[in-house]
C-alpha cells in the first residue's frame, strides 16, 4: 500500500515522542509511533485507499482523506477495529449541520462527545458501565483521542490557533461514551433517531463539559427527573439561554426507577422540555441583571422542542446519579447521527 505521508526516521521511542512534541503533533500526552504497517493496517481494516476523501469540511475547505485519519487514528493508540468508528464521527462531524468550525474555533471550549450505539460497541469492547464517562475501555478513549489528535493535525485546532477555548475542559483529551443497551428496556439512541437498531452508529455533538447530579431520595420519575431539569435550569442561566441539543446520562439505579413506571426515553424528553426552562428576568438573580432590560417575562427553554434531548443508557450498576451534558452554544451546532458505513450522498443524515 502506497502511502502520501511523509515519513521521518528516529533512533528511539524517546526520539520519535520528542519529535512530535516539538512539532505540536500531539495534545500533550505520548504518542505511538504511526509506522507505514499500522497505518496500512487500519486501512485494510476499513478496506479504504489512502486516497480515499472522507469529505470536505464546510467552512474552510479543507479535504480529509482516509490516510490522514489512520495517521493520527494511530497515534491515539487506536487498533485497526477502531479506525470506522473514527471514520464514521469524522464524517459526522463535517456535516452542515454540526458547524465544526465553530465549534472548534469558539472561546467557549465545548469538545466533540462522541456516543457509540449497536453491535460495534461489543466488537470493539466499548463499555457503557462503570466510569461511563471516564476511562472505562480502551475503545472508548482511543476513538475519543483520536478525534482530537485529527482536529489538531488535519484541521489546525490547536490552543491559540483555530482553537481560541478560554477554559476548555477535559473532554478535550477524549470524550466518547457508549450506550449500554443490553441493561436497558429504552430504545438505543441510534435508534430513536432513526437508525436501524441492528446497525452501529455514531452520534456527534459539539458539548460542555458533565454536570454530575444525584438523587438518592425518591423513586418517583417526576421528582428524579426535576433534579436533571435543575441543572438544565443551572446551565440556562450560568452559560447560555440558546436552546440546543442536550444530553442526559442516565445510570442503571436511576433509570431502573424510570422504567419500572415505564417511562420511555420519549416520555424523559417531554417531560424535561416543559421542565427545562426560565425566565430571562432569573438572570438577575446570577449577576446578569444588566441584559434582562424589558424582557424579564420572556421564556426561554433548554431545547425547541422533545426531539433535541439525547438520552443515554449509561453507567455502573450503583449510586443515583447522572449527568447533564449542555450543548456548546445551542442551536449553533446539531448533534449529527450516522449509520457506520453511510453513504452520505445517498442518503441525508440525522440531524
Amino acid at each position: 500500500m502506497q502511502l502520501a505521508s511523509r515519513t521521518y526516521d528516529a533512533d528511539s521511542i524517546s526520539a520519535v515522542q520528542e519529535l512530535y512534541h516539538s512539532n505540536g503533533w500531539t495534545d500533550g500526552l505520548p504518542i505511538v509511533p504511526p509506522t507505514e504497517e499500522a497505518v496500512a493496517g487500519c486501512l485494510e481494516w476499513a478496506m479504504m485507499p489512502p486516497d480515499q476523501l472522507i469529505g470536505v469540511e464546510p467552512v474552510r475547505g479543507l479535504a480529509i482523506t482516509a490516510e490522514k485519519l489512520a495517521v493520527n487514528s494511530v497515534m491515539a493508540g487506536c487498533l485497526p477495529m477502531h479506525f470506522p468508528v473514527v471514520v464514521t464521527a469524522w464524517t459526522a462531524m463535517m456535516q452542515e449541520p454540526f458547524l465544526m468550525h465553530g465549534a472548534t474555533a469558539s472561546t467557549g471550549g465545548c469538545a466533540v462527545l462522541v456516543m457509540l450505539n449497536g453491535p460495534i460497541r461489543r466488537e470493539i469492547g466499548a463499555s457503557g458501565g462503570f466510569n461511563a464517562l471516564g476511562n472505562s475501555d480502551r475503545a472508548t478513549a482511543v476513538i475519543g483521542r483520536a478525534i482530537r489528535l485529527c482536529l489538531i493535525n488535519l484541521m489546525d485546532v490547536r490552543p491559540g490557533a483555530i482553537d481560541r477555548s478560554t477554559l476548555g475542559h477535559p473532554g478535550k483529551f477524549s470524550y466518547c461514551i457508549a450506550e449500554d443497551e443490553e441493561d436497558s428496556s429504552w430504545l438505543p439512541l441510534h435508534q430513536q433517531r432513526g437508525v436501524e437498531k441492528e446497525a452501529s452508529a455514531v452520534t456527534v455533538m459539539a458539548a460542555g463539559a458533565p454536570r454530575q447530579i444525584m438523587n438518592e431520595w425518591t423513586t418517583n420519575p417526576e421528582e428524579i427527573l426535576e433534579t436533571f431539569a435543575a441543572e438544565m435550569r443551572a446551565n440556562l442561566r450560568h452559560y447560555s439561554i440558546h436552546p440546543g441539543n442536550y444530553a442526559l446520562i442516565v445510570p442503571k439505579q436511576l433509570r431502573e426507577h424510570l422504567q419500572a413506571a415505564r417511562w420511555s426515553k420519549t416520555d424523559i424528553a417531554n417531560f424535561i422540555h416543559e421542565r427545562a426552562r426560565i425566565h430571562r428576568r432569573e438572570w438577575a438573580d446570577v449577576g446578569k441583571g444588566t441584559v434582562v432590560r424589558d424582557r424579564g417575562d420572556s421564556v426561554y427553554p433548554a431545547m425547541e422542542s422533545p426531539d433535541q434531548l439525547l438520552v443515554v443508557a449509561a453507567g455502573g450498576p450503583a449510586g443515583g446519579f447522572g449527568a447533564v451534558i449542555p450543548p456548546w452554544l445551542g442551536n449553533k451546532s446539531h448533534a449529527v447521527t450516522l449509520p457506520m458505513g453511510v453513504c452520505v450522498d445517498c442518503e441525508p443524515p440525522k440531524a
